[in-house]
């Protein structure tokens, strides 16, 4: 027999190799499905996490405040957790950052509670951040361009915003909350990105606001799961 005849039993089958590629792939599909079946598990468990906290805090803000609501001009967004005083040229001097003794006194009333109610074992650790919100209409008087007008009503509102925050904190009764408010507590003046259209129409009186919004935890790590499926997406499509 010629020594260079290959045996045949030594070589594995086509039907063998495909037999081990197929189980290596299934394994591949299985790990896939697992992966991504363990990601929705955990948007879901945040999604609970969040709504479980979101109710909790909103019925603790709305048992304090249901009778203080009307007569600040103001309410509560159950959604995002905003308490909006409406109207903070009541508040504010027209154009003017300084805060007018009538919001001076509404704030003597509101924060140190709501402070109170955040800063406790049952809710500090879920709070990611508390934002003190400026808003505006588009209005601007003598100004030409939309750019223009969009900048100093920016102004307008980030001064407003700083001015309410340095308020807040300088109140004697935050004293035993100054760890909780310097960690989490922000100021944000938004100009008008975010102005209040009902039916194509801006509602300018609606517009003008300032909110104190809370951000969870739970709300934050959603949004970094989803910028990461997004940067994922995105990286994938590139690679096609």
């Amino acid at each position: 027999m010629n020594k260079y005849i290959q045996n045949d039993d030594f070589w594995p089958s086509i039907s063998d190799l495909m037999s081990g590629l197929m189980i290596i792939f299934m394994f591949i599909a299985i790990s896939f499905m697992s992966k991504i079946a363990e990601e929705k598990q955990s948007m879901t468990d945040l999604a609970n996490d969040y709504k479980e906290v979101k109710i909790s805090i909103y019925k603790e803000l709305f048992k304090e405040f249901e009778t203080d609501l009307s007569r600040w001009n103001a309410y509560i967004d159950p959604e995002t957790l905003s308490i909006k005083f409406k109207e903070p040229d009541i508040f504010f001097e027209q154009g003017s950052s300084d805060l007018n003794y009538r919001f001076k006194d509404i704030l003597d009333d509101f924060f140190p509670r709501y402070i109170s109610i955040l800063n406790t074992s049952k809710f500090s650790d879920e709070i990611e951040e508390v934002r003190i919100e400026g808003h505006t209409s588009t209005e601007w008087t003598k100004i030409s361009t939309p750019i223009e007008s969009y900048f100093k009503n920016m102004e307008l509102s980030q001064n407003r915003t700083r001015s309410t925050l340095h308020y807040v904190m300088n109140l004697e009764s935050m004293v035993n909350h100054e760890k909780f408010m310097i960690e989490k507590v922000t100021a944000n003046g938004l100009s008008y990105s975010k102005k209040i259209v009902n039916g194509g129409i801006e509602d300018k009186k609606m517009s003008r606001r300032v909110e104190f919004r809370i951000r969870t935890k739970a709300e934050q790590k959603i949004d970094e799961i989803l910028a990461k499926a997004n940067k994922d997406s995105d990286v994938k499509n590139e690679t096609n």
